[in-house]
């Protein structure tokens, strides 16, 4: 089977490493990649804003699967014109991608499906976000409507706070903010495979949105994760699907715009019960790079079941036992405004650790060859044990080997779930 994977990230760098070993898998190519897809995958030049580009490499390469990581692709239709193409995809067209591309959107299709989630309210002016905030109080919880790379939420107990974000928001022409009820308790990742009737779930994670220790700082894209979550009630993947995910793609098959790809269920277990925080499209990173990690089915097979309606004929998962826990290494000044162009050594010394791996996000080869630094969130690293106590301290050894100046990272990952002091309420 020869595939393109569209994107340039960890996420689609874990996929990458889990299709290479695939022995279905004759030619893997990837667009664009970054430097260290590069050495696991032929690397492609192109321009995913364009959502022509995929269609024509994908012709020019004759591949069998197209495998979408990004959710811009999917929002601007490259899936569209792909299917069109008749390329079998894995990523749903644009139409369903409206899921995530608007969270105004996904409430309105949870309230069809009855799905639980935050009650909401969708503002379009700075005066109907103030009485939003005032009806909810503190916490505030102001979401960009549109795709923001997983750093439009604001969680804040300061009103001012809240309304700046959303006045920023709401800056651009047509745009609108949605102002939640906080919900409590622990947050859960659930993918789960679609081809548009059929749901398979993957293994749950839970990932770290805060840049800082303890959950300080600004939401970032995510600096960290790990799988399984020894606290998650018993049930709780079952519950998901039948609550959740499937009700949702029934619902979107009931509008004629079938989901075909990955629904990501972000999740939150409150004192009232499930609770829907919000929806992706795609595979989440760095979700992704543990749950994957951890997959023993080849993966080729079931992107490839899941893109041609095969769902339902797929056996079950199989899954390695252990856990997995991932710590994004980011450059100075993420998220606010990352340094770019910084020298990374000491990778090799990753490879004498048993179990630990390196995953390339935002990297590059400067004009020397060197490895250098080209966006904010700059390696994953990939640690795996028998439970999360050695999988942690595989994946921090791993970590403290990587030398970038000014790089930063989380000393937290799983440290609570490893103790026992994740409480569900």
């Amino acid at each position: 089977m020869k595939i393109l994977v569209l994107g340039s990230g960890a996420r689609e760098h874990a996929m990458v490493r889990s299709l290479r070993t695939d022995p279905n898998v004759t030619d893997l190519h990837v667009a664009p990649g970054n430097a260290g897809i590069a050495l696991d995958a032929t690397t492609h030049p192109i321009d995913l804003t364009d959502p022509a580009a995929p269609t024509a490499l994908a012709q020019s390469l004759g591949v069998d699967l197209v495998v979408v990581g990004p959710e811009g692709p999917l929002v601007i239709g490259a899936a569209d014109r792909l299917r069109a193409a008749g390329f079998a995809v894995f990523g749903p067209d644009a139409a369903a991608a409206h899921l995530e591309g608007s969270k105004a959107f996904a409430k309105e299709i949870m309230a069809s499906a009855g799905v639980p989630t935050a009650i909401a309210h969708v503002c379009e002016t700075l005066a109907e976000v103030e009485i939003a905030c005032d009806d909810f109080g503190a916490p505030y919880v102001v979401k960009d409507d549109g795709l923001a790379a997983g750093k439009g939420v604001v969680v804040t107990s300061v009103r001012a706070e809240a309304i700046e974000h959303a006045r920023a928001c709401l800056s651009r022409p047509g745009a609108r903010v949605v102002i939640e009820e906080y919900l409590d308790g622990p947050e859960v990742s659930l993918f789960c495979l679609s081809d548009g009737v059929s749901v398979v779930p993957l293994q749950p994670a839970q990932d770290f949105k805060r840049v800082g220790d303890g959950d300080l700082g600004p939401n970032t894209g995510g600096m960290g994760a790990y799988s399984p979550l020894p606290w998650a009630p018993e049930g709780l993947v079952a519950d998901v699907v039948a609550r959740v995910v499937q009700p949702t793609v029934d619902e979107l098959r009931r509008r004629g715009t079938p989901f075909v790809g990955l629904v990501y269920a972000g999740l939150a277990l409150t004192s009232r019960g499930l609770r829907v925080i919000e929806f992706n499209a795609r595979f989440g990173d760095p979700e992704t790079q543990v749950v994957l990690a951890l997959l023993r089915t080849p993966l080729a097979h079931v992107l490839y079941a899941a893109a041609t309606g095969g769902l339902r004929d797929l056996e079950d998962l199989r899954w390695h036992p252990g856990a997995a826990v991932t710590v994004v290494i980011a450059a100075e000044n993420y998220p606010v405004n990352p340094v770019t162009g910084a020298e990374i050594t000491g990778l090799e010394r990753v490879d004498d650790i048993d179990d630990a791996y390196v995953l390339h996000a935002g990297t590059a080869r400067s004009s020397t060859g060197a490895l250098v630094s080209a966006g904010g969130r700059v390696l994953t690293v990939v640690g795996l044990g028998n439970d999360l106590a050695a999988a942690r301290e595989r994946v921090y050894a791993a970590a403290r080997c990587v030398e970038m100046p000014g790089a930063h990272y989380r000393s937290d990952i799983a440290l609570a779930a490893e103790r026992g002091e994740v409480i569900v309420p």
